[in-house]
């Protein structure tokens, strides 16, 4: 008998973790197809020019030979004012300096706008808005906030560890049922057949 009730109790827990599974399943889905579309465009960015552009080549890799880098800044802003009235006062968020490819990256704070700029030259080799940031901000959750950042990537990391326990245990423990109910079955013969006739 208590095997029986072993078995009952391990159909039981089956059960509770399959519902586990199915809710934290839904809640985590959104998260999920989220990340999983912009990790995809992500993956892209270097290969797909509206993503973000492809990166030129200035006139020297030599850092020697460069202008100075607030000269840079300074040529790059003006530069998008020039090109995109609109973006006046835009200011800059970053550098990304390629000595390898000559140049450098003037990164915006509003619009996701990129200036590339000859370190050499101070020509200007393009100008054009950078949406894998934006794709970014949406794959990481911090196009809301940090906070919300932080909260949802520890809630996906948390989910996901428990949707793989929960999901071992939903393949493992029927089999384990199956191979109780066949014992007690095969006990319940043996039992059968030793007793006399």
């Amino acid at each position: 008998m208590s095997k029986r009730k072993n078995t009952k109790g391990l159909v039981r827990s089956v059960r509770q973790f399959r519902v586990y599974h199915k809710y934290i399943g839904i809640a985590l889905a959104v998260i999920l197809v989220m990340s999983a579309i912009t990790g995809l465009l992500l993956g892209w960015k270097k290969d797909a020019a509206w993503i973000q552009p492809p990166s030129q080549k200035g006139a020297s890799a030599d850092l020697v030979d460069w202008l100075p880098l607030d000269q840079l800044a300074e040529l790059a802003r003006e530069a998008l004012y020039a090109e995109h009235p609109t973006q006046s006062g835009n200011e800059i968020d970053r550098l990304d300096v390629r000595p390898s490819k000559g140049m450098t990256k003037v990164l915006f704070t509003e619009g996701y706008w990129e200036v590339q700029i000859d370190g050499t030259t101070g020509s200007i080799l393009s100008i054009d808005k950078r949406y894998s940031d934006f794709i970014e901000q949406l794959h990481d959750g911090s196009i809301i906030s940090d906070s919300f950042k932080l909260v949802s990537m520890n809630v996906l990391g948390i989910g996901l560890s428990v949707m793989i326990i929960t999901g071992i245990w939903l393949w493992y423990g029927p089999k384990r049922i199956r191979a109780r109910k066949q014992k007690i079955k095969h006990s319940g013969r043996k039992k059968a057949a030793s007793v006399p006739k």
